[in-house]
């Protein structure tokens, strides 16, 4: 299994105008930060969680041919605002592109994507295919994927553990009956916005305490705002075991 990290950045405190603060200049690659988003490649099958706004862009940098499937963690514009951007996809699969989402999540798909869900189906708009999701694993293709719910202060967000790999993005707090989905995990991607309390996403204090209950072999922080600061600053206080992820990032797990 094959994991790329497409974008391991946030909307949050980023400035409408352009930023001259110290990591947006920064010419470290690790500190231009996309939208989250991952990419799974494995048995056969190329699926990425989320696509937000960034979406197309990240496509075409990864040199990515090929597309299976988008898995939604939550309805968020920073995570699903891509969506437009599969009709590529459909043109050169000649198929629809598989979706998977919650009730709650295909209801704002349809509200802020209606002309693809229209009956009269214009010309060249993306063709999708939903399929609901829960609490309950599913199959897509031979990959099993278990939801794992977080709360992102009180909007219910899914995360997914494939494997030994669990990726978790916009959590503030998860219940221990979730918790112990996440246990056993070889590699945890979880969100660690900034330094500075915030109501609903992860401190940096606050993941790297998740990440030690957890105990994986190895643990990279997501969803990172530039208020955390430069990629190389932060990781000179991070614990073994814990880094930060950036984008291009790959993963054979």
């Amino acid at each position: 299994m094959t994991i790329t990290f497409l974008g391991t950045g946030t909307s949050q405190g980023v400035p409408v105008i352009a930023c001259d603060c110290e990591v947006c200049t920064s010419p470290d690659h690790r500190d231009k930060r996309l939208r989250s988003s991952i990419m799974i490649e494995a048995e056969g099958k190329v699926i990425v969680i989320d696509s937000g706004p960034d979406f197309r862009y990240q496509m075409l940098r990864a040199c990515v041919k090929h597309l299976d499937a988008i898995v939604f963690t939550h309805e968020h514009k920073d995570h699903v605002a891509g969506m437009d951007d599969i009709r590529a996809f459909n043109y050169r699969q000649q198929a629809a592109i598989d979706i998977y989402a919650t009730e709650r999540v295909q209801t704002a798909l349809k509200r802020e994507f209606s002309y693809i869900f229209h009956d009269f189906k214009y010309p060249g708009i993306p063709q999708v295919e939903l399929h609901t999701i829960d609490k309950e694993p599913f199959n897509i293709g031979n990959v099993k994927l278990i939801p794992i719910e977080v709360m992102h202060y009180k909007l219910p967000v899914l995360g997914f553990r494939v494997g030994d790999f669990t990726y978790i993005t916009d959590a503030k707090t998860i219940e221990p009956a979730e918790v112990e989905k996440i246990k056993g995990s070889k590699i945890l991607v979880i969100n660690a916005l900034q330094k500075d309390k915030h109501i609903s996403h992860f401190t940096l204090d606050e993941a790297i305490a998740f990440a030690e209950t957890i105990g994986a072999v190895q643990t990279y922080f997501t969803h990172i705002s530039h208020r955390l600061g430069k990629h190389e600053d932060v990781s000179d206080l991070l614990p073994p075991g814990i880094m930060l992820a950036y984008d291009g990032l790959k993963l054979e797990i």
